[in-house]
């Protein structure tokens, strides 16, 4: 492990200096690992663990993303089966359900688990919030994490790149004396390019709280207040979003991925500078409480509850996807979708 200085606080990460894709591999030489899943993570972490060489097996229901393996390249039968047989195969049983999914399949799963098996996840939901999902792991098995930063198409793109994602890992339950050396090695082995420490709670707590917040919620809401501003003063659609989104996506954040927000404030225009370095402080104290109480809501439980309901109900795809077209369908994305198609490399 090494220890690096992160703004004055010093944490252990580990790297693929401290932990060789070599050790890795030596590590989980004598394992099967069962990928359940392959809808969000299960694609990218199932592909990168076979292409870094370790042995892998997929467990999937009928339907679109069963396909979706065998186009992948895995072969029913072979290295594709049902969840259940999956389970039962695997020594290490990587949970790559959505949520609500593991909820419903735990009790397939919880019966092939043999003492010595490791339980992996990417999130921490379920443990966390046991006493809400019902998902109470034998004592006799390792329950271990690895939670890239990231969607699970990022997770392969990356690495098809030669890159990595940044992932947290966590150990929940040491059984074997193993645990901490089975989840760097499956860190690894996804592609993660670091991996720091955390645990289930703390992985759920920001993770939620990230996606609801500037990952997702907030973004989204800040988008749509700017530019429904700028449509009510006037301004085109063309131009209030190339102001608000375009100019954002396509030439800032790249900045601030690569240098950091101090060396973009420094490489923009003194008037720009002015400007953001004033109004940062009355979004901030505007934002701060609101993302309290979002801290607060989902440490209570109340937005896993919240998802778990949502989830279970027999129309909760068919309301989401309504949502997702009411979005995609707003002039702000119909908008973005024309603006996207002008861009030079699409033309």
């Amino acid at each position: 492990m090494a220890q690096i200085n992160f703004g004055g606080v010093i944490e252990e990460v580990a790297t693929r200096e401290e932990f060789p894709l070599a050790k890795a591999r030596e590590v989980l030489k004598d394992e099967i690992i069962a990928v359940i899943g392959y809808g969000i993570q299960g694609p990218g972490q199932a592909c990168n663990l076979r292409d870094n060489g370790f042995r892998v097996i997929v467990g999937q229901r009928p339907g679109k993303t069963y396909e979706k393996a065998v186009a992948d390249g895995w072969v029913p039968g072979e290295t594709l089966f049902s969840i259940e047989e999956a389970a039962e195969r695997g020594t290490i049983v990587c949970m790559l359900l959505s949520d609500a999914a593991q909820i419903d399949q735990w009790p397939n799963i919880k019966k092939h688990l043999k003492a010595g098996d490791a339980l992996y996840f990417s999130h921490g939901f379920a443990i966390t919030y046991k006493e809400r999902t019902g998902i109470i792991p034998p004592a006799d098995i390792d329950v271990i994490m690895v939670a890239p930063k990231g969607s699970g198409t990022s997770l392969r793109t990356l690495f098809l790149e030669g890159r990595g994602l940044n992932s947290s890992y966590a150990v929940y339950q040491d059984a074997t004396g193993r645990a901490e050396e089975r989840t760097l090695a499956l860190g690894i082995g996804v592609g993660s390019g670091y991996l720091f420490k955390t645990d289930f709670k703390r992985e759920v707590y920001s993770d939620l709280t990230g996606e609801r917040g500037a990952l997702m919620g907030a973004v989204q809401g800040l988008f749509l207040a700017q530019y429904e501003t700028l449509r009510e003063h006037g301004h085109t659609p063309s131009e209030a979003f190339n102001e608000t989104v375009e100019e954002f996506t396509q030439s800032l954040l790249p900045m601030v991925g690569k240098n950091g927000m101090d060396w973009m404030y420094a490489n923009c225009s003194t008037t720009a500078q002015r400007g953001a370095l004033d109004w940062m402080g009355p979004f901030h104290d505007a934002i701060k409480p609101v993302m309290e109480r979002l801290y607060q809501s989902v440490a209570s439980g109340q937005e896993a509850q919240i998802s778990i309901d949502s989830n279970s109900k027999a129309d909760y795809r068919e309301k989401l996807n309504e949502e997702l077209r009411q979005m995609r369908e707003s002039e702000m994305w119909r908008t973005g979708a024309v603006v996207r198609q002008l861009r030079p490399e699409n033309n």
